[in-house]
């Protein structure tokens, strides 16, 4: 039941995920856009759902069973990406495939190494974001935690594994874009634990 649960919230997390991508997707200011994706981590951090590149901050604090959670979480982020991406595709908005087109296409078309590097500096803004809803004393900093932090993100050009499967679901998958999202992946993770253990340190945590 545990499991079933774990799985869920990271189907809805997935789905949220690719809310924000679909906004984003949607409008051709770059930046409104940033803004807007911010609703898929806004949904995650206040529904308390279960995002990959959120939790994998804190694997080497929470135990064995939090660790063995983060696959399941991965997956259910997959499907639930999944779900948003049919909604789209079926709808009358389906026309942003070929925007995500343009945006697997550059990805595909870089090295392992670079998306690796990307997924690191993503995972790093994320953490800034949901470190800052955890600990800001302040409500308003809370939100502009996940604003900064979503935003820079993606105006940088990072590479952030769970909304990249929300793309390569809408213009397709193959063998060279599912390295590239474990790979991005495993940079994500990488980003994650080294700069929340860092922080760890200097706060004499």
């Amino acid at each position: 039941m545990r499991a079933v649960r774990t799985l869920m919230s990271g189907v809805l997390a997935g789905m949220s995920i690719g809310f924000g991508a679909t906004v984003f997707l949607s409008l051709d200011n770059r930046v409104i856009g940033a803004a807007l994706f911010t609703i898929g981590l806004f949904t995650v951090c206040t529904l308390g759902l279960s995002l990959f590149t959120g939790k994998v901050c804190y694997a080497l604090e929470n135990g064995r069973q939090f660790a063995l959670d983060l696959p399941l979480i991965w997956l259910g982020n997959l499907a639930g990406t999944g779900v948003t991406a049919a909604l789209v595709s079926f709808s009358r908005i389906g026309g942003i495939s070929a925007r995500a087109e343009e945006l697997c296409a550059v990805k595909l078309d870089d090295s392992l190494l670079s998306l690796f590097l990307l997924g690191i500096l993503c995972n790093i803004f994320i953490y800034i974001a949901v470190e800052g809803y955890r600990s800001n004393p302040h409500q308003l900093g809370k939100y502009l935690s996940l604003f900064f932090g979503v935003m820079v993100f993606i105006l940088a050009g990072t590479e952030h594994c769970v909304a990249d499967m929300f793309y390569f679901w809408l213009c397709g998958w193959s063998a060279d874009a599912a390295l590239a999202v474990l790979v991005i992946t495993a940079g994500n993770a990488a980003g994650g634990l080294i700069f929340h253990s860092l922080h760890r340190y200097v706060s004499g945590k």
